[in-house]
């Protein structure tokens, strides 16, 4: 292991530097009030601060926990340092507009996000069941949000006071664009324009934002403001000055240092549904400004991605076309590196959303003072002693870094915030674990986590600046680690062992998810993590044991599995403890067939692996892996009619079959594994022996299915009889059954058989009285 820092992490140069600092701007007036304990979520907390209206007003899904791990907390703290005066409606009815009127009308605008969650996945499990619970919500109460809350939320603030209304957050970001929606199976428009918002930003938007609020602050309108970067808007034309570029032509995989240009005149057309969406097309293309040839001097050409637009497929297009949403996935996710990316515009009837580039990633400096502002680090004093168990779960955790370079296709953590690294330094993340000792109430000295979307891509970047600027690759790490990335995790071990001296503290544990094939490559890392940093169970994610699956999630094979855990096995013995890894595994993930599913519970079979929770495939919108789905297209390669297609497990019976294989011990699952073994051929794998996958059929199972089968061909019977008038008596009125009420049919068919018996006894002649 080095015993010193290489020369360029000592002085990290900028590469991708916005132009002006997040705290350059000058503070509104309003900074001359004191930062406040809570953000007021009363106009009682408002007169105590002395306030008579607020600057800014943040409509939130979730509770408010002034952590920095909650959304809300870190962007009204933000403005709060900008001098704005910021109140929070918290988790309002929204059945009518009162809620939204209780903190007055902003002076600026609206702030309005569904949370740290998706609304819709918060509220629905993988399969569309009800969830009953709320982690974000005070005593884990369910519906206390609506289903689509940004769109909700903002509806009802219009509905308030006539003031811009802005959408963030993940639920906003993951709906930018037409994207397909899980629960209502069919492609949706933009966000922006269900809600009717004014603005959308995407990612982590705290520079978007400030820019915004200080642009606001100065007189400016939504129509002056819509080039700012990491923001999105409604337009009828493409901003003036910008050319535009057919996305049919930028779609390819491009190395790294060449780079399509933008400057050619593009013929070709989108295929096209109907005559209507022809004609919107034919519009489109008239609407293009006039391309400008690069400029002749040198000095002053500027970059081929700077003031270019990508126009995609319309939403008409993509709606009926899905080869044209596959193509448009593809494109929207190789345009998510800031040094490079153009701005996106997609047609939606005779208007357009348009898409500005992502923006600029904080600076090492910019993410301390954010996570060093004046947060109270507990959920505000209204809630009483309600437990919120998102809180209870991160209160001792600590937030070192944003983003992830993985690209694994199933997350959106990359279409939320991006690829490029953010690290905080050392000293703020040792003062913030000095904060947590000293301000959270009843802290035992164990930090729960230190870590971020992952555990040690901490301060991870390219070491190529020309590479990072330009590069295109949806994943650093797959299929293969690019020879342009720095793999030292010394920082990362270094950080742990300060954080593990810190007084007061006993144990530093990390539950972020490991990125095993990183860590296999820095050996020193994964001995401090095994020796001093695993209570007990390591959680990884191998997220699969074949190629296939593995290959459409973007992840390692098992091979890289097996290294990570001959390592962990011997630092383990090495340590003189007794330690597990605990794999995640994914179910029903596009890609994955049948015998992919088996050979993976064959897996955790021989190694006795016996999983309590699972997760069937969730397709959250905008992931490279919902567009497989959707579309039974692969976005990662190039895409056309011709292209590679993904076999994708859909239908609550083949999802519950993939589900059921992950947990092939136990023995509800049984009967669907064995009817799926015999459909496949591999009834040999039914059995006793320690090689077979489920047990034969018990005596109570057979007994059992015998008495279903019976009862389900009797009610099939009286049925029958029935349709045809000839229904006796004891059947009239007989309740139809589900396949999955075989108790009741049983139930019934007793019933029915009594009552005849009892009928006949009526009719028998009875003994004369003496």
């Amino acid at each position: 292991m080095p015993t010193s820092l290489p020369a360029s992490r000592k002085t990290v140069t900028p590469r991708m530097k916005a132009e002006r600092g997040l705290f350059s701007f000058p503070k509104y007036w309003a900074e001359c009030f004191d930062p406040a304990p809570f953000l007021p979520m009363s106009r009682k907390e408002m007169d105590k601060l002395g306030w008579d209206s607020c600057d800014i007003i943040i409509v939130t899904g979730d509770a408010y926990v002034d952590h920095p791990s909650f959304g809300m907390a870190v962007i009204g703290r933000t403005l709060e340092a900008q001098g704005f005066r910021v109140g929070i409606i918290s988790q309002p009815d929204w059945r009518s507009k009162t809620d939204f009127m209780k903190l007055g009308e902003p002076n600026l605008f609206f702030g309005v996000t569904a949370g740290n969650m998706d609304s819709m996945i918060n509220r629905y499990t993988a399969d569309r069941k009800l969830r009953h619970d709320d982690a974000y919500t005070p005593n884990n109460e369910g519906g206390k949000r609506p289903d689509r809350a940004v769109t909700v939320y903002t509806q009802r603030c219009k509905e308030a006071y006539k003031k811009p209304v802005v959408i963030g957050g993940i639920e906003a970001s993951l709906r930018r664009i037409a994207h397909y929606d899980y629960w209502s199976d069919k492609v949706k428009r933009s966000v922006l324009f269900d809600s009717k918002a004014d603005m959308l930003m995407f990612g982590n938007a705290e520079r978007p934002l400030i820019e915004m609020a200080h642009r606001f602050s100065a007189g400016e309108t939504i129509e002056q403001m819509q080039d700012i970067r990491g923001t999105a808007v409604i337009r009828k034309e493409p901003l003036p000055g910008w050319q535009g570029v057919n996305s049919t032509h930028v779609d390819t995989i491009g190395k790294i240092d060449p780079i399509v240009s933008p400057y050619e005149i593009i013929d070709d057309k989108c295929a096209i549904a109907s005559e209507e969406d022809k004609q919107a097309a034919i519009a489109a293309e008239k609407a293009k400004p006039v391309v400008v040839q690069p400029f002749v001097s040198r000095k002053e050409r500027r970059k081929p991605w700077e003031k270019t637009y990508v126009l995609l497929p319309p939403y008409d297009v993509v709606r009926a076309e899905k080869t044209h949403y596959a193509h448009t996935s593809r494109i929207l996710h190789q345009e998510t590196n800031p040094g490079c990316a153009r701005a996106l515009a997609q047609r939606h009837g005779d208007r357009l959303v348009w898409i500005n580039p992502p923006a600029f990633p904080l600076e090492t400096d910019e993410m301390d003072a954010v996570f060093d502002l004046p947060y109270a680090r507990v959920p505000h004093p209204s809630y009483g002693k309600a437990k919120i168990p998102a809180y209870d779960m991160i209160k001792t955790s600590v937030n070192i870094m944003r983003g992830c370079f993985g690209g694994c296709t199933f997350c959106s953590i990359t279409e939320h915030e991006g690829r490029v690294i953010q690290s905080r330094s050392e000293d703020s993340i040792l003062r913030e674990i000095e904060e947590i000792r000293d301000k959270v109430p009843g802290f035992t000295g164990v930090i729960s986590d230190l870590g971020g979307p992952t555990a040690n891509m901490y301060k991870l970047r390219c070491k190529s600046p020309k590479a990072e600027q330009t590069c295109r690759r949806l994943s650093c790490v797959w299929p293969d680690i690019c020879g342009h990335l720095d793999t030292d995790q010394s920082p990362t071990t270094e950080l742990y062992k300060k954080a593990r001296a810190v007084d007061g503290v006993k144990k530093v544990l990390i539950a972020s998810g490991v990125r095993y094939d990183l860590a296999i490559e820095d050996p020193s890392y994964v001995k401090e993590l095994v020796t001093h940093h695993v209570g007990g169970y390591l959680k990884i994610a191998p997220e699969h044991t074949e190629k296939g699956p593995l290959d459409k999630m973007m992840k390692p094979g098992m091979g890289t599995y097996d290294r990570f855990k001959e390592m962990f096995d011997r630092f383990t013995k090495e340590a003189g403890k007794e330690q597990f890894l605990i794999p995640y595994f994914i179910s029903a993930h596009p890609g994955t067939k049948d015998e992919d599913m088996l050979n993976l519970a064959l897996w955790l079979k021989e190694r006795n692996f016996k999983l309590d929770q699972v997760q069937n495939f969730y397709p959250s919108p905008m992931a490279n892996a919902t567009t497989m789905y959707h579309t039974n297209k692969n976005p990662i390669h190039k895409v056309n009619h011709k292209s590679e297609v993904v076999e994708v497990p859909k239908g609550e019976i083949h999802r519950r079959l993939h589900r059921a294989l992950l947990r092939y011990h136990d023995p509800a699952n049984w009967p669907l594994i064995r009817t799926a073994l015999k459909k496949m051929g591999k009834a040999h794998l039914i059995g006793n022996s320690p090689k077979c996958l489920v047990p034969y059929e018990s005596r109570n199972e057979l007994k059992g299915r015998e008495h279903r089968e019976f009862a389900k061909r009797s009610v099939n019977k009286a049925h029958a009889k029935g349709k045809q008038g000839k229904a006796p008596k004891q059947q009239r009125g007989l309740t139809r059954f589900s396949d999955d009420q075989p108790h009741n049919q049983i139930g019934s068919k007793t019933q029915s058989s009594n009552t005849k018996s009892s009928n006949k006894n009526k009719n028998r002649p009875r003994r004369p009285a003496k």
